[in-house]
């Protein structure tokens, strides 16, 4: 195992990530952060606390499961577990902030666009994740990326979080 990111380097990446959202929407009125079900929503909820600090506004938040969108859902083991999305506004016409925490292959992203439509037609969709890891199947990329890492396909990325782990580290598993 060797540790990518430790808790400070993770703080100081969603830092500079927050920073690149202000640079690019001056205005965060029309800006809505949707975090995907699980580990992204938590990073949704500690950048939107960054830019509220920097702001001292609020900006919309929302969570979306994309369980039943999965290409793969029905060749799983086991039964996914469902969790409601909950995005508090429509997101017709807003700017949608798409968060997770690793990309891969880029089939949990198609899968979260699919599930967006459910809630209206966007004026754009960016993707926000904080370790891009390479091996994309699908043409997708983030507009944010916290970490770039060159990994083999046998390896592991895990992102542990304080809320869920008790920890908050980035962590590159052998496979």
């Amino acid at each position: 195992m060797k540790v990518l990111m430790n808790k400070n380097e993770m703080a100081r990446t969603l830092e500079r990530l927050a920073y690149q959202i202000l640079e690019k929407y001056e205005n965060l009125d029309d800006v809505v952060l949707v975090g995907i079900v699980r580990r992204g929503v938590y990073l949704s909820n500690r950048v939107a606390d960054i830019l509220f600090e920097k702001t001292g506004r609020k900006v919309i938040q929302g969570t979306l499961d994309i369980s039943l969108y999965r290409d793969d859902w029905t060749s799983l083991a086991a039964i996914p577990e469902l969790t409601a999305s909950d995005i508090p506004v429509s997101i017709e016409g807003k700017r949608v902030i798409l968060i997770d925490d690793v990309l891969y292959s880029g089939r949990t992203v198609r899968a979260a666009l699919e599930a967006l439509q459910d809630y209206g037609r966007s004026c754009s969709i960016d993707l926000l994740v904080l370790v891009d890891r390479g091996h994309r199947e699908l043409p997708i990329y983030a507009a944010y990326v916290g970490k770039q890492v060159n990994t083999a396909k046998s390896e592991q990325i895990d992102v542990l979080l304080e809320e869920l782990d008790g920890i908050d580290e980035v962590r590159l598993l052998p496979q």
